[in-house]
């Protein structure tokens, strides 16, 4: 739905924001199981490419590319680091449409390779002309169906130096932690999930506290976690986990 600055006790909740009125935070979704997705009212949405009104003095919000990249989220996307992808943390900015193999491959992981009911294979897949064909989902919203599936188009990463593997059975509490002695003498620690910075817990996925963090192991929590420990800009040290689930 569409809400206000302070909406639904957002002012005294350390995991839902508040909205700041025009530009700035768009809208944000919760995560399963809750799925709710939030637009900011102040925003001034169209039908359209986002673009700057010189006559009004203000951006006009595509609503349609908003709304797909926090459906991702509500389906338990976290953001893609592929700069063309629709769940990439700039994807507003720089107006990307698609659906990169990276978030095929997340919904699979999440959810299996059950062919979901909108997608229909044209009579030119099914042949093998896949040169130029694309499937379109919504106006604003396209992906290659004969990209090779469900594997990332890209080799993943090295995991960070001193990676430790664990194991785990999904429903599991897991918890890190991160030199205690270093944070309380020296710096602060910094989270990330597979690079991406952790800023807020999030009830019922991870916990988020000063010198530990806990998850429950999950198909969306999966990945490699990440401790740096800063004092300024210099790094004084790092931990890293990777996990994953036993199937």
């Amino acid at each position: 739905g569409f809400y206000s600055i302070n909406h639904t006790d957002c002012l005294e909740s350390l995991t839902h924001h508040c909205f700041d009125g025009t530009t700035g935070e768009l809208a944000h979704a919760f995560f399963p199981p809750h799925g709710e997705i939030h637009f900011d009212d102040h925003e001034y949405w169209i039908l359209g490419n986002t673009r700057f009104s010189w006559k009004k003095g203000v951006w006009l919000t595509d609503l349609v590319h908003v709304a797909a990249h926090e459906i991702g989220h509500a389906l338990g996307l976290m953001h893609s680091l592929n700069p063309n992808a629709l769940m990439h943390i700039n994807a507003t900015l720089t107006g990307r449409k698609s659906i990169s193999q990276d978030e095929v491959w997340g919904i699979h992981r999440l959810y299996g390779e059950t062919r979901p009911p909108f997608l229909q294979i044209l009579p030119q897949v099914a042949a093998g002309c896949c040169a130029a064909v694309v499937v379109s989902l919504t106006a604003a919203i396209s992906f290659s169906p004969c990209t090779e599936f469900p594997f990332p188009t890209v080799p993943p990463t090295l995991p960070p130096p001193r990676t430790k593997t664990k194991t785990v059975s999904e429903g599991r509490n897991v918890t890190f932690r991160c030199g205690q002695k270093i944070i309380h003498k020296k710096g602060k620690v910094h989270w990330y999930k597979d690079k991406e910075l952790l800023e807020y817990s999030y009830p019922g996925y991870l916990s988020l506290n000063e010198d530990h963090m806990s998850i429950i192991a999950n198909a969306i929590n999966e990945g490699t976690y990440t401790c740096i420990v800063k004092k300024k800009e210099r790094i004084l040290t790092t931990y890293s986990w990777r996990i994953r689930l036993k199937h």
